[in-house]
């Protein structure tokens, strides 16, 4: 193969892995349209506006982020959702974006999923920016992985309860099972993995002060997943549970008591205060480690959640040709359209 035929062909290929692999400031992913998914008839036909003012238990709240990179990976996870509802019309989605590309992504949720409700919330990165310490993955250091902590001051007061998702997941069951659990008195409803060593989540300094460990006496502390989360918001409201969220952010900026993002704070104000769900829900670690991203099977028991948590990536695995095995149980939720090598103008 010549010099000349070499070149040409690295030049054609380099769009498709830039658009496919990340997103830069002029350029986001672009995806088919998904099909319109309508109600069964066991459904109760109903309009949210963010307008509203009563709490209608008919209407399924769910909160993600929208951010360039992690973009596709939410359109799979909304596509996901909509899919396996029995009432996918009463699912109200809200997002957390950034202002700089809020208008881009409203564009490009709006042409995938015509038929979608949805609100765009805009959160200011300065917010929580003087509050992140590094961690031991730079994806874990982005302002907007903090938006979590901050839903209940971002969304409207007539929404009382919302699930909360990360952006690498894929539902694969109705999720009005999950938005139907009793929640009792608890703020925040997950699946618990009391075998997990608590101890790894938190530094010798930690365990060393007696104040520190204090936080936890009287609590079986157990390890959850932040990324599939059932919230009273109310209630999140009423404790002032963001408040206490960032005190132990600015106790880890000055004594560093853990290692591992917006994880542990929430360990530290809720964990043995969990409502707990079934681990179907939370089939969490797909994506390996937080280091290497290895290739990992599923849990034992059933599945009604997949979620790539770590470093490895489904699409990006899948674009590079080196997916692991589960990989495969995403892709068919990918609307991500990709570019001919060759145009046929």
């Amino acid at each position: 193969m010549s010099v000349l035929c070499l070149r040409l062909c690295l030049f054609l290929l380099l769009p498709i892995a830039i658009s496919s692999v990340s997103a830069t400031d002029t350029d986001l992913p672009a995806f088919r349209e998904a099909p319109a998914f309508r109600n069964g008839r066991e459904c109760f036909k109903t309009v949210w506006s963010p307008e509203d003012r009563t709490h209608n238990p008919s209407v399924i709240h769910i909160a993600m982020t929208l951010d360039a990179i992690y973009l596709r990976g939410s359109v799979a996870g909304v596509f996901s959702v909509l899919q396996h509802a029995s009432c996918p019309e009463n699912v109200v989605f809200h997002f957390i974006a950034t202002h700089r590309r809020s208008a881009d992504l409203r564009r490009i949720i709006s042409s995938t999923f015509p038929y979608l409700t949805f609100q765009i919330y805009h959160f200011d990165p300065n917010l929580v920016r003087s509050k992140i310490s590094y961690s031991i993955r730079r994806a874990l250091d982005q302002p907007l992985n903090y938006a979590r902590i901050y839903l209940a001051d971002l969304l409207s007061t007539a929404v009382r309860r919302v699930i909360y998702f990360d952006s690498d997941l894929v539902v694969v069951d109705d999720v009005a099972k999950l938005w139907g659990i009793d929640l009792g008195r608890h703020v925040v409803g997950a699946p618990e993995y009391c075998h997990a060593n608590f101890t790894n989540y938190f530094t010798s300094r930690f365990w060393s002060s007696q104040g520190y460990k204090s936080a936890l006496k009287g609590r079986k502390a157990c390890y959850f997943n932040t990324g599939v989360m059932v919230i009273d918001v109310g209630r999140w409201r009423e404790g002032r549970f963001t408040v206490k969220l960032e005190t132990w952010m600015r106790i880890q900026k000055r004594h560093r008591i853990y290692e591992l993002g917006s994880l542990p704070p929430f360990l530290l104000v809720f964990a043995g205060d969990v409502e707990p769900v079934e681990h179907r829900w939370n089939q969490h670690g797909l994506g390996g480690d937080n280091l290497e991203g290895l290739c990992r099977n599923l849990h034992p028991g059933p599945v009604s959640l997949l979620h790539w948590s770590g470093k490895g990536k489904p699409w990006l695995r899948l674009d590079s040709r080196r997916p692991c095995p589960l990989d495969s149980l995403w892709a068919p939720y990918d609307l991500f359209r990709y570019s001919p090598l060759i145009s046929d103008s």
